[in-house]
């Protein structure tokens, strides 16, 4: 493995270790309501190093858990990476065949598991599982880590070893673990000491929320930890604990600014709300502003690319162009794109996203031909269409399967559901290419209505059509549904979307053309929790 000379190592679970000894006696993390100082996680993780050297884990090792959000994994991490062993949270995906071939791609040496999520381990796993909290007293790593030294150990990394594999969110099939060496997945998560910083962790550990954790407990500030998302729960401890950083994928934002309780809670406290998406309707931006505040940041990056692109909190006031956009490109991060053609675009054009920075992986666990495809002279193809603006904003057009060019015209479904947003009985609104076809581009959009309210489909026609044109809305499909569909990690399911559609759940815009003098052509309820839509 190589960090091609980009970073100076210092491992980063060295750093991490110093503050908590720094902060012996001062919370660090806040789980269900009770406190963990940096004294009591410095030595649960020297308990589960020695603990996980007495099952075989050393250098070379690869420790995957499927973990709840809890200070037991966060320690095991550590006391695996302490090892000079890598680490892997595991996504929760509710198909067991594909969590049976994400362990076999990525073979760890041994997988633990909590009370939790013991369930999600597949019958025909061949790797070594054990438990904590859960299982028989001989496979229990919990119990028996409380029978080891709290002595201090030396650190056993390699800069050059595995250290993290990171999955991707596999909405469209199994996800992919991108890997980074001790000294990249160092200099990654190195930041200035932010010794204020509360940041909320109630994310998946399996996706960005691992690397949040560990940007802020190395810079000094505290995590809280719960289980798992719910819009009224956040809302709810941001109040409580005095949350400064929040980080929500994009559907759990647009969740969370509708409900009726952002009117209720004190949430003064907030420094920043992060959503990391592709793209995301201008219009959902500017109504989360008005309703959380000016403190809403959009990052745009992969769990391949790192971070690309910041659109800063004081961007709230911007223009609509620039609050529709990813931000300004990072410093340290090259951004070029490419043609359909294979050749570079001139400023100005859009293309096929690539990246190259200190943060990009270097490739995918036991992927060669997917790595080759991903990664290319240090080089991460996105898979994203994008361009940038005379100002130097990032624009993200979308998936390059959800984008097609008519003539000459990127559309993208950021530009669908820009319209639709605006209608004022839809509250928010999802598109994806159905099928990936250039020369018969089509796509399914599923609509989700305000609380107690019925989505005239007539009207969303009428819109589409004067925004994009008659040709291009004779290739959307409309879907009705209650509530927007979301995957495990809090992203738009497209397959659950596509299921509903298929089951003539969807309606197409021909047939929907010819319900226009219908004086009620809207379909389904909404049973979602939101604000009326201030028009």
């Amino acid at each position: 493995m190589e960090d091609n000379g980009q970073v100076a190592y210092r491992p980063y679970v060295d750093v991490l270790l110093n503050q908590l000894e720094t902060r012996a006696d001062q919370v660090v993390v806040r789980y269900q309501e009770c406190d963990v100082t940096g004294d009591a996680l410095r030595r649960a993780i020297f308990r589960y190093a020695r603990a996980l050297k007495a099952v075989g884990i050393g250098r070379g090792s690869l420790v995957a858990q499927f973990a709840s959000n809890c200070p037991d994994a966060l320690a095991i991490r550590y006391a695996a990476n302490l090892l000079g062993a890598g680490t892997m949270f595991l996504p929760a995906l509710a198909d067991a065949d594909r969590r049976t071939v994400l362990l076999e791609r990525n073979r760890p040496a041994l997988l633990v598991v909590f009370a939790e999520t013991a369930q999600l381990v597949p019958v025909s796993v061949k790797t070594r599982v054990v438990g904590v909290g859960a299982g028989p007293a001989s496979a229990r790593l919990d119990k028996l880590a409380e029978a080891q030294s709290e002595l201090p150990m030396k650190s056993r990394t390699n800069a050059y070893d595995l250290a993290v594999i990171v999955s991707s969110g596999g909405t469209t099939g199994v996800p992919k673990g991108s890997y980074r060496s001790f000294a990249a997945y160092s200099a990654m998560v190195g930041v200035a000491v932010d010794e204020d910083r509360r940041q909320l962790i109630n994310g998946p550990l399996a996706y960005l929320s691992q690397v949040l954790v560990d940007k802020t407990l190395v810079g000094g500030g505290t995590i809280v930890l719960e289980h798992r998302y719910d819009a009224a729960r956040t809302l709810a401890t941001i109040e409580a604990e005095r949350i400064t950083d929040v980080f929500l994928v994009e559907p759990q934002l647009f969740e969370v600014m509708d409900h009726p309780d952002v009117l209720r809670r004190d949430l003064s406290s907030l420094r920043s709300i992060a959503h990391i998406g592709g793209s995301a309707p201008a219009t959902l931006r500017r109504r989360a502003i008005a309703r959380l505040g000016p403190v809403l940041t959009h990052m745009y990056g992969a769990s391949e690319a790192g971070l690309v692109s910041v659109l800063p909190k004081a961007a709230c006031d911007a223009s609509p162009d620039v609050l529709g956009s990813a931000g300004r490109v990072l410093p340290g991060v090259d951004v070029r794109f490419r043609l359909a053609d294979g050749t570079l675009a001139r400023a100005g054009q859009h293309g096929k996203i690539e990246v190259r920075s200190s943060a990009v992986a270097h490739g995918y666990s036991h992927q060669e031909i997917e790595s080759a495809q991903k990664f290319r002279d240090g080089w991460c193809l996105t898979g994203d269409i994008g361009l940038l603006d005379e100002a130097g904003n990032l624009h993200v057009l979308g998936r390059a399967t959800d984008v097609a060019e008519v003539d000459g015209r990127a559309i993208g479904p950021t530009l669908f559901e820009e319209v639709l947003c605006q209608l004022p009985d839809v509250r928010y609104a999802a598109a994806f290419a159905e099928n990936s076809d250039a020369a018969e581009h089509g796509w399914i959009i599923a609509v989700e209505p305000w609380n107690g309210k019925m989505v005239d489909v007539a009207r969303c026609v009428r819109a589409l059509e004067a925004a994009v044109g008659v040709l291009i809305a004779d290739a959307l499909r409309i879907c009705i549904v209650d509530r927007v569909p979301l995957t495990e990690q809090g992203k738009v399911d497209r397959a659950a979307i596509a299921s509903i559609e298929s089951g003539d759940a969807g309606s197409d815009f021909e047939a929907q053309r010819g319900r226009a003098m219908c004086a009620d052509s809207s379909l389904g309820a909404s049973s979602a929790r939101g604000l009326e839509h201030q028009a």
